[in-house]
């Protein structure tokens, strides 16, 4: 007599499902890490595109943006005779529009950008005399308080995603105009904002060879 087929028990059903659930686990999180570091690598080049788009845009303007403090996403006085970035126009977001770049970053937010007010002056453009104010002395830091540019050249400008957690960070949580100090340094599990600046002989080096007279 043959004998009648049994069918799965409920326990080894559930040994089965727990089986599938740490397979399908195991596929899921290296997925969703390769995600990530796909987005990374995409800030990455959207921060070195940003660089670029902002040293054309001095070099076609003789200054670089304002910030964008509105909801037209353009630069202050943009299109306009644009003076000097006020003190509350100092910090803001990256003007995309004036720029022609993608207005959020790969987490779907805005960048975020601050320029040195004398450098975004289209009544004086730049030239090689422009320099510093105590308003405007920018500085950027390590995770440990070390000063990651000088006294004598600071940032003309910087720009930043907030990262992966959409916030930002250590020192650049005081997002206002009295305060020129930021963050930048390599991904901490309370820190991701990705910051990059750009450096005032960088910027008279591209608009010598632009053909400025300066």
């Amino acid at each position: 007599m043959k004998p009648v087929p049994r069918g799965f028990t409920l326990t080894e059903l559930a040994v089965v499902m727990i089986i599938l659930a740490l397979l399908v686990g195991g596929l899921v999180f290296p997925l969703s890490a390769q995600r990530e570091v796909q987005k990374l690598r995409q800030a990455e080049s959207s921060l070195h595109d940003i660089r670029e788009a902002l040293l054309g845009y001095a070099a076609i303007h003789g200054s670089l943006p304002c910030p964008d403090t509105d909801t037209d996403r353009t630069a202050a006085g943009y299109g306009v005779a644009e003076t000097s970035c006020t003190s509350t126009a100092q910090e803001g977001y990256l003007p995309f529009k004036s720029l022609g770049l993608l207005e959020t970053d790969p987490w779907e937010q805005r960048w975020r950008y601050r320029v040195n007010a004398l450098f975004a002056n289209g009544a004086a453009p730049i030239n090689l005399g422009t320099g510093f104010t105590g308003s405007d002395a920018l500085l950027v830091q390590n995770h440990a308080g070390e000063s990651l540019t000088t006294s004598l050249e600071r940032p003309v400008a910087l720009f930043y995603s907030l990262g992966p957690n959409g916030r930002a960070d250590g020192e650049n949580l005081s997002y206002e105009a009295s305060n020129g100090r930021y963050q930048a340094g390599t991904p901490t599990p309370g820190f991701d904002d990705l910051l990059q600046w750009l450096a005032r002989p960088i910027l008279i080096s591209r608009l010598i060879a632009a053909g400025r007279q300066l």
